[in-house]
Parts: C-alpha cells; structure tokens; sequence
C-alpha cells in the first residue's frame, strides 16, 4: 500500500493542483485634471473665443486709431494736439504716459493671443483630416480663409512694424523722431515716397478682407447668421471692413495728392 502510494506521489497523480499565482491588482492613480481655464483654451471652442474676444479689442482699437488719424484734416494743431493728448491722458492722477502704455500692452497680448488661436485651430484642423481629397473642392473656407487670412496676416505683420518704425519711432521717416505728429505724417506720405503709400493700399486692403472675414466669422460663432439675419450682417461685416479702410486711406492718400501740406 505505502508503496502504491509513493509510486502515484512520484507520478504526481496524488497531489492536488497548484493555481498559478494571481499578479496583484493594480492600485488606481488618479489623474490630475487640469483647471478649468485650461481645459476651455485648450478646447476648440475656447480658442474660438480668444480668437473672437482679442479680435474685437484690435477692432475697437482701430475704429479709435481711425477717429483720431482724420483729425489731420482739422489742420497741424489739432492733431499734434490729439497726438500731445494720448501720451498726457491720465495726468495728474497718473504719471504721463501710463494710459498709453497700458494700451499697448493689452494691443500686444490681443495680437500674440489673436495669432496664437488662429496658428493653433488651423492645426487642428489639419489633424483631424490628415488625408487630402481626391478631388480637391474649392471652396470659400479653403481658398478665401486659407490664403487671404494667412498670407494677409503677414501682410498686416510686416505694415505693423513699418507703420510703428515710421510713424511712432521716425526711424524710416524723413523727418525723424524730433519731428512732430502733423509734419512726420506729411513727410511719410510725400508724392516722392509714393511707394510707401502704395504699400499702405495694399496693406489696408489686405486689413479690410481680414476684418470683413473676422467679423462674419464672429456672428457665425455667435450663431446670429442665420435665417434672415444671414444677408444683412454680411453686408454689415462688408461695410465695417469697408468703413474701416477708407477712414485709414484717406490721410495718406489726402497728403500724396497734396491735399494736405
């Protein structure tokens, strides 16, 4: 008997199944979720919106920039005065200057914040249809937005620094920095320099197809162009657009024509 037994042992039909050993579960982690601000910029719809609220501050901007550059035809006095008034505006509550340089610090975060939501939803987009059509569709959105929007932002980059090294430094200008408001912009857009106007035409154009875009694309996001709101606020974004140009064309082409001296 004991030898049976020690017979089956050494064949191991006596001995009972060994389970294999059970790898411990792992312990959850907990994710850490990002706040709330982050998670709206980093979403489509949050970029939108930066995208939309920094385009009306740079909008605003230039109707008020527009308002101030036609004081020039109110004569040398009223402008240098106005230009005098954007650097004393705050005094003597506030140190000169304060106002203004406040100003341009929101302008240069509007414009890093507007360029940064647009490179960045023109990425995402490209992700999301990494494969082209077969037949390429041209479209308004593929053609219009596409090259317009791109290539006239660099347009308007490039007219951004001229403008500030010619009319607010007087690096490019002939007259210089010494000079006043009134006689840097006379010598700016003299009919001898008629390149630098023409360079502003164009820039402006480029400004007004941007501007006529950006403007539809907002009451597009806002849902308000639809039914028969559709046609009146395209024709309102044309108009802003068209508005805006002409109120900043007509001091450089008023001086090169010689209307203004």
């Amino acid at each position: 008997m004991t030898a049976t037994v020690d017979h089956a042992i050494e064949r191991g039909q006596a001995t009972t199944p060994v389970p294999p050993p059970v790898a411990p579960a792992p312990v959850p982690t907990r994710r850490r979720r990002s706040g709330f601000p982050t998670r709206l910029v980093s979403s489509s719809n949050g970029k939108k919106a930066v995208m939309a609220i920094t385009g009306a501050v740079l909008v605003l901007f230039l109707i008020g920039h527009m308002l101030g550059n036609l004081k020039i035809f109110l004569g040398a006095d009223a402008f240098n005065g106005y230009a005098e008034w954007l650097r004393t505006v705050g005094e003597p509550a506030l140190p000169a200057r304060t106002i203004l340089t406040i100003t341009e610090i929101v302008l240069v975060a509007a414009v890093v914040l507007h360029m940064w939501s647009a490179v960045s939803l023109a990425r995402r987009a490209a992700r999301a249809r990494p494969v082209r059509y077969a037949v390429r569709r041209r479209s308004q959105a593929n053609g219009y937005a596409t090259h317009v929007m791109r290539y006239g932002g660099i347009v308007i980059l490039l007219f951004v620094v001229w403008h500030l090294l010619d009319m607010t430094f007087g690096v490019v200008n002939p007259e210089g920095y010494a000079a006043t408001p009134y006689d840097r912009m006379v010598a700016g857009f003299a009919p001898s320099r008629w390149w630098v106007t023409s360079f502003y035409v164009v820039a402006l154009a480029m400004v007004g197809l941007h501007l006529r875009h950006g403007v539809w694309s907002a009451f597009q996001t806002l849902g308000l162009a639809g039914g028969r709101s559709y046609r009146p606020l395209r024709a309102l974004a044309g108009v802003v657009a068209l508005a805006l140009v002409a109120g900043f064309l007509a001091a450089p082409l008023a001086v090169t024509i010689g209307v203004i001296k």
